[in-house]
């Protein structure tokens, strides 16, 4: 069997890590790169140190409105997919790669595979679940990671072809976590004392689009006067300097990190504050207190089991918790055994 693997962000670079070497011993795959996320920090620094197979094509299709993206990687993919022939599309995640692979093949009545199916916010204005639903509702085989996400599939009557294989990013951490240990000095490097620090992300464009969400951020890391480490997203530096926003001498600015050193410094942290999906569960994976900069979570389990805080862009509750935020229960397993791509194998040479 023929498959074409479509990714284009850094958290599809991560689950391919973990799936498409697996994929290789039993199926030929052709792994195709949008470009989505082009930056060197934000792309060839995951082939390189992941050992993700080089994508057979490069698509270089780079940042721009959401049509714009979304309209070129289609008419792009349908070229690649007519000369290809694949018996199978392979897509992962919400990102609008996701989207284009899976209808650029469904146009083509070629069956679509989606890995992190079933995960919803339930805020449609968040453009990850528009792609996320659409991409459900097209696929053949469905991956859903959690059984909350298989729930929501059902309650959307999508019942065939649906597997809980686990979390492919569990797999990952997994795997690349020892050699995190081997090969990252960055929590040294940074001078950072373990469990002493905040590590952040802020990267969603609800957050960096609007001066206010970003400016109460930015607000309560500096009001914290904890050691906060931010690796800077591109998008978010942008509008950092178009907003005129500054850090305190508290939080300390680097550039986008590799996997890595972001699981090193995941590791290391006392705590983690971030709007970021993939984060939120590496967070719990370590067992890391997480505050999450969002009004709702896809990881909703991460939340019921007290491992996990939504605090919106409110400045005076990201603060708070920063300070005083600490699990209570004992974290609970929702994410599989570490197992899930050779299951996603499994279930593709049975279909």
């Amino acid at each position: 069997m023929k498959i074409i693997t479509v990714i284009g962000a850094r958290p599809q670079f991560i689950k391919a890590a973990a799936v498409s070497n697996i994929i290789r011993k039993e199926f030929e795959e052709i792994l195709v790169h949008t470009g989505q996320h082009y930056d060197e920090n934000m792309s060839k620094v995951f082939f390189d140190e992941l050992n993700i197979p080089k994508p057979d094509y490069n698509m270089g299709i780079g940042s721009g409105n959401h049509g714009q993206q979304t309209g070129t990687m289609l008419i792009e993919l349908e070229k690649i997919y007519l000369k290809e022939k694949p018996d199978l599309v392979l897509v992962y995640g919400d990102t609008n790669s996701t989207l284009a692979g899976a209808l650029a093949a469904s146009k083509l009545l070629i069956p679509v595979a989606h890995v992190e199916a079933g995960l919803r916010s339930f805020n449609m204005n968040m453009p990850e679940e528009q792609n996320r639903i659409l991409t459900d509702h097209i696929s053949s085989i469905l991956f859903p990671p959690t059984e909350t996400a298989v729930v929501n599939l059902k309650n959307e009557g999508i019942k065939n072809s649906v597997h809980n294989v686990g979390d492919v990013m569990f797999d990952a951490v997994l795997d690349f976590k020892e050699l995190a240990k081997k090969k990252s000095n960055i929590v040294n490097e940074l001078n950072l004392i373990e469990n002493k620090y905040i590590l952040t992300t802020i990267h969603r464009a609800e957050n960096t689009n609007d001066i206010n969400r970003l400016r109460n951020i930015i607000q309560a890391l500096n009001e914290s006067n904890k050691t906060i480490v931010l690796p800077l997203h591109p998008r978010t530096k942008k509008y950092i300097s178009e907003y005129k926003l500054e850090f305190a001498s508290n939080v300390k600015v680097i550039d986008p990190v590799g996997y890595l050193d972001m699981i090193m410094l995941e590791m290391g942290s006392g705590k983690i504050v971030t709007d970021s999906g993939g984060v939120q569960k590496e967070a719990f994976f370590l067992s890391k207190p997480c505050i999450t900069m969002r009004n709702e979570t896809e990881w909703i389990e991460t939340v019921d089991n007290g491992w996990n805080v939504l605090v919106g862009t409110d400045s005076d509750k990201i603060c708070y918790n920063i300070l005083n935020f600490a699990p209570k229960e004992k974290k609970n397993n929702y994410f599989g055994d570490g197992n899930t791509a050779q299951k996603i194998v499994q279930i593709l040479n049975a279909n």
